[in-house]
């Protein structure tokens, strides 16, 4: 979680909190259990609550958006309904733990997957992309393909804006996740997730993450508003020619349950029509999330301005 006064872009703000602290809560909540580690964790909501300003405005927007969007004005507490979002994510950072040590079986974790999205990772073959979100709890997906599974899994993302989450996941001894850093995909890099594809490897990135300075993105409508979704995701598996999928998870009643979706296949994508297809990919995903936003509306966990006035007005102060 991070905060800033100003609208800096999300991937040069700073992650807030240590290693040393998170690294301790996590053994603490392996010694202790969860339950005695909980209001320790409440205590770490409520202080990113008071002193992060700008992300409490951005959640508030967000709610805002969602309500005025889908014409439901009972979607969120009619009190607290920011803290409720941040009490949520706290949640997250429970059960994130309880993955990292093992306690989240498969058993445990509902499946919606009516395109068989499943049954084509647990066949084997070719490998696919994973276009996933920040809405819900990603390290599920994770530990369900990894140890559940048994896939190797590559997760593209921008390891420095998290880094001492990513260094204590590398410490947890998942020997088949690799951890990619966005920004380093060069043509060597992309010609290694090429064979890494052909050896029946998957690849995860998230798809609702705005790229830095230069970066690709296109604008489509979010919530009834116009906000930059990132070509990244896209222009990989245009150069890939493999099949893409959707993928979230989220917490229903106390139990996780993963979201998979068929998107597309970009082996079947005509190059002379590349941007046109793309800009259609980004709007068909952004609709997507929408939608599943509408299904966990406290579930979206993201702290930074999303949309262009959002960013415009805080540059404005």
């Amino acid at each position: 979680m991070a905060d800033s006064a100003t609208a800096a872009h999300w991937a040069e703000q700073k992650e807030r909190g240590s290693f040393l602290g998170i690294k301790l809560t996590a053994i603490a909540v392996r010694v202790l259990g969860r339950r005695a580690v909980t209001p320790v964790i409440w205590l770490v909501v409520l202080y990113f609550f008071v002193t992060g300003r700008a992300a409490r405005r951005n959640v508030a927007e967000y709610q805002a958006r969602l309500a005025a969007w889908s014409g439901r004005g009972n979607l969120f507490p009619r009190s607290r309904a920011v803290f409720a979002q941040y009490r949520a994510f706290g949640e997250c950072m429970l059960d994130r733990f309880d993955v990292w040590r093992g306690k989240l079986r498969l058993s445990s974790v509902d499946m919606d997957d009516p395109d068989g999205v499943r049954d084509a990772l647990l066949a084997g073959g070719r490998g696919q992309i994973l276009v996933c979100t920040h809405l819900g709890n990603l390290d599920v997906c994770r530990a369900m393909a990894e140890v559940g599974e048994g896939v190797a899994l590559n997760v593209l993302m921008h390891l420095p804006n998290a880094a001492h989450f990513n260094r204590l996941l590398g410490e947890s001894g998942d020997k088949r996740l690799r951890l990619m850093h966005v920004g380093d995909l060069d043509t060597a890099a992309m010609l290694e997730l090429s064979q890494r594809l052909e050896r029946g490897e998957w690849i995860a990135i998230a798809g609702d993450r705005v790229p830095m300075h230069g970066g690709r993105a296109i604008d489509t409508d979010f919530l009834g508003a116009p906000a930059p979704f990132p070509q990244g995701p896209w222009l990989m598996a245009a150069m890939l020619r493999c099949p893409v999928n959707l993928v979230c998870c989220l917490k229903h009643g106390g139990r996780y349950r993963i979201h998979l979706r068929r998107f597309d296949d970009a082996a079947g994508w005509e190059r002379t029509r590349r941007e046109a297809v793309i800009r259609s990919a980004v709007a068909r995903y952004a609709a997507w999330l929408a939608e599943h936003c509408l299904v966990a509306p406290l579930q979206w966990f993201n702290f930074h301005p999303y949309w262009h006035d959002t960013k415009d007005a805080s540059h404005a102060r």
